[in-house]
């Protein structure tokens, strides 16, 4: 399929990535920022002609001016979506300003430049489509799925509400967190801060603009933003309260449950952990085909016995740091590498 970028940001240029991995070509367009040739149309007309879909990679803020700049180069074989956060006030544009008369549909990739980097897995979409343009959404539906993404499909009013309790409310308490210092570096924590950290630093990787466009264009943030307040200031007059009563047990965060055995409990929490060992196993194996795809341009071997040994060293050392036996995990690494060596060369 035949693609055009309009907007080269970190987003656009993530996507523009993962069209080629798929084997999709595209172009790119955007004044303010440097395009590989390759890749770089001459101008918003140039973008747009011979191209089977557009795909709108702007800040939200600026998507109104950018359909009225658009609609006069598109016609009526294109396919026109956007990749915003947020979808009420962009689906809505897109219906003002294209209509009936081309195919378009709103979309949201749960995913971004650092997840993709970090080969996170699965890619998923969330897709509004236009009552108008039933079938943009299937064509839509089928380019996701050519690059590996799961599709979910909503309204953009329920897309929004799930999106302002959490992608929202996250950006906001991260916000809170970091003007209090949380983010600062730390000599110790404990676990229970160790996902919340994994959370700001995801969240201060992110493009700056993003925080106030969660907050200010999705019509359901500011409720969900009260609602969290409020729930917190009760929380805070009640600790003042229990604090002078000596009570407070109705505060307490309730526990796993006590009908649970204990032997259940750790098998539930074993179970948890191999579904994250096998998802982080699925990243590792995306990370060590790139691998492979620079070494084939390098005419390189798949195999490299010395940085495999250097690998089981530095493992045997995480090991002993970590109190486990060393040539127990050893021996789960030498699996690991085996795997990855047979991707390599299967995709090869």
């Amino acid at each position: 399929m035949r693609i055009g970028i309009l907007g080269y940001g970190r987003f656009g240029r993530a996507l523009g990535s993962l069209l080629l991995e798929a084997g999709h070509a595209y172009q790119a367009w955007d004044p303010a920022t440097d395009i590989p040739l390759d890749h770089r149309a001459a101008g918003l007309r140039d973008l747009v002609d011979a191209q089977e879909a557009v795909v709108l990679a702007v800040p939200v803020p600026a998507l109104a001016s950018v359909l009225r700049d658009l609609r006069p180069c598109l016609n009526a074989g294109q396919l026109v979506f956007d990749v915003g956060s947020v979808k009420v006030g962009p689906c809505a544009l897109l219906e003002e300003h294209l209509g009936g008369a081309i195919p378009h549909v709103g979309t949201h990739p749960l995913f971004g430049p650092v997840s993709l980097a970090r080969a996170e897995r699965p890619l998923r979409v969330v897709l509004c489509a236009s009552p108008l343009h039933p079938a943009a959404a299937d064509r839509a539906e089928r380019l996701f799925h050519s690059l590996g993404c799961e599709v979910l499909r909503q309204s953009p009013e329920d897309h929004d509400r799930v999106m302002a309790t959490t992608h929202a409310l996250t950006f906001f308490i991260a916000k809170g967190l970091l003007a209090v210092g949380a983010g600062a570096e730390l000599p110790f924590t404990p676990p229970s801060f160790h996902a919340i950290a994994r959370t700001l630093e995801s969240v201060r990787e992110d493009a700056g603009h993003l925080f106030a466009t969660l907050q200010n264009e999705n019509p359901f943030a500011n409720g969900a933003r009260e609602g969290l307040l409020e729930a917190l200031l009760a929380i805070h007059r009640s600790l003042a309260e229990a604090a002078e009563t000596g009570g407070g047990e109705q505060l307490s965060i309730p526990d796993l449950g006590t009908r649970s055995p204990a032997l259940q409990e750790a098998r539930n929490h074993i179970d948890s952990l191999d579904q994250e060992l096998v998802a982080l196993l699925a990243r590792r194996t995306e990370l060590v085909l790139r691998a492979g795809r620079a070494k084939a341009e390098l005419n390189l071997p798949i195999h490299d016995p010395e940085r495999e040994a250097a690998q089981l060293q530095a493992r045997r050392t995480w090991a002993d740091e970590a109190g486990l036996d060393a040539q127990g995990v050893e021996d789960v690494f030498r699996a690991v590498l085996r795997s990855s060596r047979s991707a390599q060369g299967s995709a090869g």
